[in-house]
């Protein structure tokens, strides 16, 4: 009986073994041809690819990632803003498996769990303000739809339903769904569905590159806040709440503003019973030298949106934190003023899981301050960058630098993408924006490298 078997299965093993082979086998062209055959890729026009390869990744450790033919890149930009610690960090990728072995996921409507119970709990212990009664989504622009809806749904709970607009600031981006695209200010991505969208309105940005006449990042910031107080001035009675990306709009280009900003808008949304939500998606879990951005500033918002680091770039998950407050104006028994919104996978314990282990990283190896240390090398390092006749507005605030590139190319951001992949670096400029958003993990050797082939490219521009 078991040599029958043994006979049966034969094929089926010789089969998988040559599948796993064929997989561990294929170079970068075959997984660069079966992915544009099978896959449509985010924020690309697809086309470009006939010419602009894909970038197959096989695998990633520490603060690089590996392709199918061996060849590295140093994640530069954290692959897309998420990865806090370095790839395949040996605490999260544990926490996660020993998550695997207890429950992978529930619905959270109608049950718990504990995960999500000690996430919800810590990350009230360390927000801004008190904010807590955590709310789950997906990713980031789920956690903007979220605290739309709950902004709104609050004024019409307490009987101001005409409060239901939204105030932005220019070249803000909040995310692609239709009401996070809705207090977007990036036309690449809004034009085309503009039909769908609610109309908001875009107030002057505090962005410090356009402080001019030797004005100061302060006053300059200051100076876009009356712009501020004289809209809400006029039309608070309609107006749910502000939004803003606090200290950095990262989709402006790096646009790093003074907290001044923050403050003055804080006092005026209080005064004029206006919502503040701080999208904290990319600024959150210390990339801007603070656990928050909002920190720095000395507010808190109504409204806190996090995700991205959230799980240490491991796994979707995003969440809004809120006032006792806002909270109270849902606890009813009226089934219908409750916030009825939800996704499949809220919560997900093993998401849940990875973001508890990033905050035990934070805790217990003193994350904040280490990376002031390493800030403040690599930023030693990019000196002959800043001085560079090619580049200008050089800046950096916590985990964050970025500066302009003076070049006749005519598509510099493909170019330089290019030209870093040659260098074993990723980089994905915005426009003529060249920027760095590492890992939390940069040896002093990476840094080095980063520094010394970034300066390379900026000479050949």
């Amino acid at each position: 009986m078991h040599e029958r078997m043994r006979r049966y299965n034969a094929p089926i093993i010789m089969m998988a073994k040559l599948e796993s082979t064929s997989a561990v086998a294929a170079g970068n062209a075959e997984w660069l041809a079966r992915s544009r055959a099978a896959v449509w890729h985010p924020c690309t026009q697809m086309k470009q690819h006939e010419t602009w390869p894909l970038v197959p990744i096989a695998r990633g450790r520490g603060a690089w990632l590996y392709d199918f033919d061996g060849r590295r890149y140093l994640d530069s930009v954290s692959s897309w803003w998420v990865n806090l610690f370095g790839h395949a960090h040996p605490k999260i990728n544990a926490a996660i498996a020993s998550q695997l072995e207890e429950v992978e996921h529930v619905m959270l409507a109608g049950f718990t769990h504990r995960p999500v119970v000690e996430l919800s709990e810590r990350l009230a212990s360390i927000a801004p303000g008190g904010l807590g009664h955590c709310f789950y989504g997906s990713d980031g622009a789920s956690a903007v739809e979220i605290a739309l809806k709950m902004s709104f749904h609050y004024w019409r709970n307490r009987g101001e339903s005409g409060k239901n607009g939204f105030i932005a600031l220019e070249h803000g981006y909040h995310g692609e769904t239709l009401g996070a695209l809705s207090v977007t200010d990036v036309a690449l991505f809004r034009d085309a569905y503009a039909p769908l969208l609610r109309q908001h309105t875009a107030l002057p940005s505090p962005d410090a590159r356009q402080a001019r006449n030797g004005q100061s990042a302060r006053d300059h910031a200051l100076g876009a806040t009356a712009a501020l107080e004289a809209h809400l001035a006029l039309h608070h009675r309609s107006i749910a709440a502000l939004i803003v990306e606090p200290l950095v709009q990262g989709a402006a280009g790096m646009a790093i503003y003074d907290p001044a900003y923050l403050e003055r808008a804080r006092t005026l949304c209080t005064r004029y019973g206006v919502h503040l939500i701080a999208d904290e998606i990319m600024t959150g879990f210390g990339r801007t030298g603070t656990m928050f951005a909002c920190e720095q500033a000395g507010i808190a918002p109504d409204f806190l949106c996090l995700s991205k680091g959230l799980t240490g770039g491991y796994l979707p998950l995003s969440a809004v934190l809120t006032t006792d407050e806002v909270y109270a104006a849902f606890y009813d028994d009226d089934v219908a003023r409750g916030f009825l919104h939800s996704h499949s996978y809220t919560g997900n314990a093993l998401a849940c899981r990875a973001a508890l282990a990033v905050l035990d990283l934070f805790r217990d190896e003193d994350v904040i301050a280490a990376n002031r240390t390493r800030a403040e090398t690599l930023t030693a390092l990019a000196q002959p960058i800043a001085a560079h006749p090619k580049v200008s507005d050089f800046r950096h605030l916590g985990m964050i630098w970025a500066f302009e590139v003076d070049s006749g190319r005519k598509d510099f951001a493909s170019w330089c993408f290019s030209a870093a992949l040659q260098r074993e670096m990723l980089l994905r400029p915005i426009g003529r924006t060249v920027y760095w958003m590492p890992p939390y993990c940069l040896s002093d050797g990476e840094m080095a490298l980063l520094a010394e082939r970034t300066l390379d490219i900026v000479a050949c521009a």
